[in-house]
């Protein structure tokens, strides 16, 4: 099981990745799902976070700059956090911050831990 455990990881960046980058383009383009926000506009705070969303999801998907861009967007989810959910109460669950706590962690993991291997930092260390 040992073995697995950095597949494991960039298995966990990838899933991710996906669903945070997947909130970026919703919000930018109304795109998967139902335009819940898009379009918004560039210079709000729910353009800029479209943006992060989108950019970073994607480079997080490839592993690319893994480390600096985990410590973006973990940032990013930590100011999400506190500006748009605590202010409704002190619970994740009851505030609806439970995603913007989670990624936030999730992306410090990463920030720490790396990308694993299957990742294109992991191609560029190789190389």
């Amino acid at each position: 099981m040992k073995n697995l455990t950095p597949y494991l990881l960039s298995a966990l960046r990838l899933v991710a990745a996906f669903v945070y980058a997947a909130h970026g383009t919703q919000k930018l383009f109304g795109v998967p799902g139902h335009p819940f926000h898009a379009p918004v506009f560039a210079m709000t705070m729910m353009g800029a976070a479209g943006v992060i969303e989108t950019i970073g999801g994607i480079l997080m998907f490839l592993g690319l700059f893994t480390r600096p861009v985990a410590f973006v967007v973990s940032g990013q989810m930590a100011v999400a956090y506190f500006t748009q959910h605590a202010p409704k109460g002190f619970w994740p669950i009851a505030n609806g911050g439970e995603l913007a706590v989670l990624f936030c962690f999730i992306w410090l993991f990463f920030c720490a831990a790396g990308p694993g291997p299957i990742s294109l930092d992991a191609l560029r260390r190789r190389a």
